[in-house]
């Protein structure tokens, strides 16, 4: 049995360092002034997705991912680790976008690419954590869902069975093929890159970046068609206008901030209404609470 995978992947900026910069007049990420990353989870998912391609011989892995150009780098950090193809999905016009936005354009590009047996992704992105992304996807899709995944133990055309974690403890679950799985952090982590796959494909380009080269890069590329990664612009997915980006985003940020916790004096409580709320409001005032 042979799978049709897609890895839903973002190229997230490092939020360990966020500072007054971080976010722009327009209330979206200033992704220029912070370095970016491979989102955690997603290499999890991307690891799952290896391990069905491994127990099934013959199975592809299709990587997507929806970002500036310099995304696709992720594309070929999936490709180093064992996947097969990379589709950049990029355009101004999908800038700004919240989870909604996001999601419609990912099942808009998930459509296009056509054929499909399983979508995997990481749980939640580091820059937003909100873990909405997955599940959207697969309502979009008309697809059932496994959230909070730890493991994919068993896999056929006709339905998967994993293990999830929930609060409390873990369950076992299985759901029809096709479908969409979301990872935890606390699945396997992801295998290091492959050194023979990194001398193959540390070529590997987009087909904005080909367009733009030489006569004499262009026939170089055009004899190597493994190198090129797929890049589609809105009207590739033919996206309702309405429906990306910022336009199509109902959430607006007010303010980033970079909150830092340190260990201060203790302080006594008498057990009193007022010491109580005294220390609510001052919990508040500092950010450790809501």
């Amino acid at each position: 049995m042979s799978l049709k995978i897609i890895v839903l992947a973002k190229q997230v900026p490092d939020t360990r360092n966020v500072g007054p910069d971080a976010m722009t007049p327009e209330g979206t990420v200033n992704r220029a002034v912070l370095p970016a990353v491979f989102n955690p989870e997603d290499l999890n998912a991307l690891e799952q997705a290896l391990r069905l391609k491994d127990a099934n011989p013959g199975s592809t892995i299709t990587m997507i991912t929806m970002g500036l150009p310099k995304a696709a780098e992720v594309l070929k950090e999936g490709i180093f680790r064992g996947a097969d193809k990379g589709v950049l999905l990029t355009d101004r016009v999908l800038g700004g976008a919240d989870t909604l936005a996001t999601s419609y354009t990912l099942a808009q590009g998930i459509r296009k690419l056509g054929d499909f047996d399983i979508i995997l992704c990481g749980r939640q992105a580091i820059d937003g954590d909100t873990a909405q992304v997955g599940p959207q996807v697969a309502e979009k899709l008309g697809l059932t869902q496994i959230t909070y995944t730890e493991e994919i133990l068993e896999c056929t055309k006709e339905k998967i069975v994993a293990r999830r974690h929930i609060d409390g403890g873990v369950e076992t679950v299985e759901g029809p093929m096709p479908i969409v799985v979301t990872v935890n952090g606390s699945a396997a982590p992801c295998r290091s890159r492959n050194a023979k796959r990194v001398m193959k494909y540390k070529k590997a380009a987009t087909t904005l970046e080909i367009a733009a080269a030489s006569e004499e890069v262009q026939a170089f590329y055009a004899q190597r068609p493994y190198l090129q990664l797929t890049v589609w612009n809105a009207a590739d997915l033919e996206a309702d206008p309405a429906q990306i980006g910022k336009t199509g985003s109902p959430t607006n940020v007010k303010s980033v901030k970079n909150i830092v916790f340190k260990a201060k004096e203790n302080k006594s409580l008498t057990g009193s209404d007022a010491d109580i709320e005294e220390l609510i409001v001052e919990l508040i005032q500092n950010n450790t609470i809501g």
